[in-house]
């Protein structure tokens, strides 16, 4: 009984993180061991509330095509000055992170302008990944995080934007994963040609 119950609650499941973003459910034990699972709040019962929370991917009416940088300008200025950041850095990693798309998402679920993996746009207190101005804030701090972490080592900072402080440490520099190996030159050339339209 148990095992049925539990596969008709991850077929609940299912369809409420496709049909109910944001749906309170209530969650709990009945008297002989049976879990459930309920959207109807039935006092007295212990049971606790869950919010079940949808958003696996961009909205749909959101942007689809990237947005062209001079219409970023004023976000990214912003960003820049509250981080203490080169404009052009952040357009570098912006441009080579997503290509300005603002509804980028890449297979390990990396989201956005500046693609923020879920668990560190959690800890930048990034609510929305999707909304352009949240997602370049959070990468902003982000990436000024890495580089106050490796002493203003741009270089340093970007692997580990990349691949993570834990790695880079590690490692001792930048760590010898392909994607990183690229990424970090890609980065610095992109962002001296931004500096030479300064």
């Amino acid at each position: 009984m148990r095992r049925i119950f539990c596969t008709a609650l991850l077929s609940l499941g299912c369809w409420a993180l496709e049909s109910g973003a944001g749906e309170t459910f209530y969650r709990g034990e009945s008297a002989t061991g049976t879990l459930i699972l309920t959207n109807v709040h039935r006092p007295g019962q212990g049971l606790e509330p869950v919010v079940l929370h949808a958003r696996t991917g961009p909205p749909a009416a959101a942007r689809t095509a990237p947005i062209p940088p001079h219409e970023l300008a004023e976000l990214v200025r912003q960003a820049a000055a509250e981080h203490d950041l080169p404009e052009g850095l952040l357009h570098a990693v912006i441009q080579t992170e997503s290509g300005y798309n603002p509804q980028a998402l890449s297979p390990k679920g990396a989201a956005g302008l500046m693609q923020l993996m879920p668990a560190t746009a959690r800890e930048l207190e990034v609510e929305d990944v999707w909304d352009p101005g949240q997602n370049l804030a959070g990468g902003a701090r982000y990436l000024k995080q890495m580089m106050e972490l490796f002493e203003g080592d741009l270089e340093l900072g970007l692997a580990a934007y990349n691949a993570g402080p834990g790695r880079v440490s590690r490692a001792g520099g930048i760590p010898a994963i392909d994607e990183t190996q690229r990424y970090v030159p890609l980065v610095m050339q992109r962002y001296l040609a931004w500096r030479g339209t300064d």
